[in-house]
């Protein structure tokens, strides 16, 4: 059994974190590799399986990138997680149909592409503050945070890119600064483990290359539930799920649902990647 670890050309090895996946997947018999998935060099025939790991530049090459996932579907190469998971997952207006299915968002106003980007007929009069995203991004890529009095300035900013992208317009929660960012990490749809993450004082970003803070913690199991109900809306296998949000009064606020490419903070957790390994095993049987 032969399996790519997907990356990305920063980081042609994996994380440190994910490097630790191939002697572990060795105990099992089976040959991982890290292969950069926009590799020309590469035969996908050569792997049994792809996994999608560190693919952490898809949002940055939107077009090469939604290409070269027709071009696995074409090959009939096995994914982790599956490619139709991948391509409803990239696009954040999934959270529309996760709200349809009873799950509570972020208030959130989804923006298609227009040539006309007016902000202040959009968004809503008792917001005081809003964050503004593309669609398709990651790690906080063109995402900003303004107050309602400067969204002539975020017009101005954002119209050439609504040109191109589809962008999400969120109310922003002053809680992110306080209480963090909650993130519910599932293997093959059972839960394994939780982290807090918080961003440095004046900031809104959690991820650590903003300085943010990460704690594992221990949710209620009222929490977990929560989590679980947004795992339990695919009806496919996962291999992994990561459900992010805010945790307000007993209340899990989705902000999203990774199945691409996130951080599963392996090193935070004792066990977490022998757990990973063996959801893998379970998966490929």
């Amino acid at each position: 059994m032969k399996i790519g670890l997907l990356t990305c050309e920063k980081l042609p090895e994996l994380t440190l974190a994910d490097q630790q996946l191939i002697p572990e997947l060795a105990k099992h018999n089976i040959i991982a590799k890290a292969v950069i998935w926009n590799d020309k060099k590469i035969d996908w025939n050569d792997f049994d399986y792809l996994i999608f790991r560190n693919t952490w530049d898809y949002f940055e090459k939107e077009t090469e990138f939604n290409l070269w996932l027709d071009q696995i579907e074409k090959l009939e190469i096995k994914t982790l997680n599956a490619i139709e998971i991948i391509k409803q997952n990239k696009h954040k207006f999934y959270l529309q149909e996760m709200e349809k299915q009873g799950i509570t968002i972020l208030p959130t106003i989804f923006i298609d592409k227009k040539t006309n980007l007016n902000l202040t007929e959009i968004l809503p009069k008792h917001w005081a503050k809003a964050v503004i995203k593309p669609a398709f991004s990651g790690g906080a890529y063109l995402t900003s945070v303004f107050d309602a009095s400067a969204i002539e300035e975020t017009n101005d900013e954002y119209t050439k890119i609504a040109e191109e992208k589809e962008l999400l317009l969120q109310e922003f929660m002053p809680e992110i600064q306080t209480l963090g960012e909650t993130s519910f990490i599932f293997f093959n749809k059972k839960f394994s483990h939780a982290i807090n993450k918080k961003p440095i004082d004046g900031d809104f970003r959690v991820q650590s290359q903003f300085g943010g803070k990460y704690n594992l913690i221990q949710p209620s199991q009222e929490l977990i539930d929560k989590a679980q109900k947004v795992v339990n809306t695919f009806q496919d296998k996962l291999l992994y799920a990561r459900v992010d949000g805010i945790v307000i009064d007993t209340e899990l606020h989705l902000m999203e649902i990774e199945c691409i490419e996130p951080d599963l903070y392996f090193e935070l957790s004792e066990g977490a990647l022998q757990r990973f390994v063996a959801s893998i095993i379970e998966l490929i049987q």
